[in-house]
């Protein structure tokens, strides 16, 4: 049973009543909010987390700008294109009259995206949220069946997509009847452009309460069902005024540039980060370590936000590029090894900001200012969100000890329909899943995940996902899927296979496979061919067995080998 008054309550607030909706507005999201008992408590200490009830976060990401005279500045840098913020709001105000105007977008309803990381996809995320809609953004990488999955638990009718991946949208719609229309952009006398041609490019923001729901954020779970996370409006400014002021202490002179996709929300700083105070943003499409590395020094980008990943790989060419421009380089995604921070600010003079965050809580939480990193460590809760170190029973344990994170700040999970919301927040925390150490001095040191999820180069990816694709193949009997070592992506998805009697599949086979089933950078880098997996008694599968064989071998052999267990 939780204990003490909200923290809401404890601050004199009011923000978090929730706000009953018009009678135009499409109350789904509202509805399949977890019950009100079973939220996280939401801490508003910071005098700029104080939203009015009434809030379109568009109107203080980008319709200011124009208000206060500065629609001349640049806003995004594309591969493609360039916008100023007037640019950009006209772009937004002509989508947002499709949608309503054309499509016929209530207040509520949801909003299906597929594109990569491109000026327009900025442009129709915006227009979304504005309108009144909410935001389902997907990878493009990902598969028919993996696109389904959120248009049925959301109940989506329209999506807008980009033409080039226009391919898998439409298999999708195979899998998902709730799917009324598909509208794409690039060209073409039924494209998004030739609707916006015929609008105007003034909008007045939909007026939505800041505790409305803006965002469906989707992540795969241990248990390989993806988790819709919904966030509000105020979240969306949340972030911006607590990590992104307080840790990376962005400026209007920032040019934020990354490598992460819109669709994951650790992809949302490189755009709501630079636009909450004026600055500019490069978007990439292509943003391997190279195309990022070179984008750098081409347009002398202040910020980058990646994963440990692509700092090591731009390290070995570091010759080639110019990273001058760099005052903050983040590292997120996953585990920022002290080799990698350590031969980063040799090479750079750069220090590596590591942080913590999760599709759940928007963004990060625990990290620290360059002048407290302590390298090794996390860091310590960010401004404006408090964390601890706890043992099975929620008890908080010494500094020293190896414990359950827990975490509660103004943004938390608030899960679409999921039972699993219990598990996620209990007593008022938020429990992402991670062990920790907390130190004397408040600094938060790693241990491990808690779950079956593998972090491989800065991807969240599902070990049973994996499995339930491998199972798919006729000549897959049984399988096993977890993180192995590596010492170039920090963990690889390796997977233990009992083939079918009589059959003779090959690693290359299943590999190719899974990448036709769901997104290919899911598929194992690792395929080891086993008589019999781990089990339990009761006939489950011993994971932990499989992460302890793994961990033991040396790395993965291009060529399937034969192992006992």
């Amino acid at each position: 049973m939780r204990s003490g008054r909200p923290a809401l309550e404890r601050e004199g607030l009011t923000v978090d009543a929730t706000s009953e909706p018009a009678d135009a507005t499409d109350s789904f999201a509202r509805d399949h909010l977890p019950p009100r008992e079973s939220w996280p408590d939401l801490i508003f200490a910071l005098p700029e987390l104080r939203y009015p009830r009434r809030l379109n976060c568009v109107t203080q990401l980008l319709d200011r700008w124009i208000a206060e005279g500065r629609g001349h500045a640049l806003c995004l840098i594309g591969e493609h294109e360039s916008l100023t913020y007037r640019q950009l709001f006209e772009r937004v105000n002509r989508i947002a009259n499709v949608l309503v105007n054309r499509l016929g977008l209530r207040p509520g309803n949801r909003v299906l995206l597929r594109s990569g990381n491109t000026p327009m996809m900025v442009a129709t995320y915006l227009a979304v949220l504005k309108a009144g809609g909410v935001v389902v953004a997907t990878m493009p990488l990902l598969r028919a069946r993996e696109i389904a999955y959120p248009l049925n638990k959301a109940r989506i009718a329209l999506a807008l997509c980009d033409h080039t991946i226009g391919e898998e949208m439409e298999a999708a719609r195979l899998h998902a009847p709730g799917l009324e229309r598909v509208v794409y952009w690039g060209g073409g006398p039924d494209s998004l452009e030739t609707l916006m041609a015929a609008e105007s490019p003034a909008f007045t923001a939909a007026d939505t309460a800041s505790d409305d729901v803006c965002l469906i954020a989707f992540t795969s779970g241990t248990t390989g069902e993806p988790k819709g996370a919904m966030h509000f409006h105020r979240d969306m400014l949340a972030i911006c005024d607590t990590y992104a002021r307080h840790v990376v202490r962005v400026g209007s002179e920032d040019r934020f540039i990354g490598s992460a996709p819109f669709a994951f929300t650790f992809g949302l700083a490189i755009i709501l980060f630079p636009m909450r105070v004026g600055g500019s943003a490069v978007v990439l499409e292509r943003a391997g370590p190279e195309d990022l590395a070179l984008a750098i020094g081409r347009e002398r980008a202040t910020v980058c936000f990646t994963a440990p990943t692509a700092y090591r790989a731009i390290l070995s060419k570091l010759a080639a590029y110019d990273l001058s421009s760099l005052r903050r380089c983040i590292s997120a995604g996953e585990l920022l090894s002290r080799a990698t921070f350590d031969a980063w600010k040799a090479a750079t003079g750069r220090t590596l900001l590591d942080g913590i965050g999760g599709t759940e809580m928007l963004h990060i939480y625990l990290a620290s200012p360059e002048e407290e990193v302590r390298p090794g460590a996390t860091g310590r809760p960010v401004p404006g969100y408090e964390a601890r170190v706890v043992d099975e029973d929620g008890r908080e344990v010494p500094p020293g000890t190896v414990g359950r994170l827990a975490v509660r700040g103004p943004t938390g999970c608030r899960y679409l329909a999921d039972p699993r919301q219990s598990t996620y927040v209990v007593d008022g925390w938020n429990y992402p899943g991670d062990s920790y150490v907390m130190d004397e001095d408040g600094y938060y040191w790693y241990q491990a995940r808690c779950d079956d999820m593998i972090v491989s180069s800065g991807y969240n990816i599902s070990g049973p996902e994996v499995e339930a694709a491998l199972l798919r193949h006729p000549d897959v009997l049984e399988c096993g899927v977890v993180g192995a070592p590596d010492p170039e992506r920090g963990t690889i998805v390796k997977a233990y296979v009992v083939r079918a009697p009589g059959t003779a599949v090959s690693a290359k086979v299943l590999q190719d496979f899974v990448k036709a089933e769901i997104a290919p950078y899911k598929y194992p880098r690792a395929v080891a061919f086993v008589e019999n997996l781990p089990k339990t008694a009761s006939g489950k599968i011993q994971r932990f067995e499989l992460r302890r064989h793994a961990a033991d071998q040396a790395v993965a052999q291009a060529e399937p080998v034969a192992v006992s267990l």
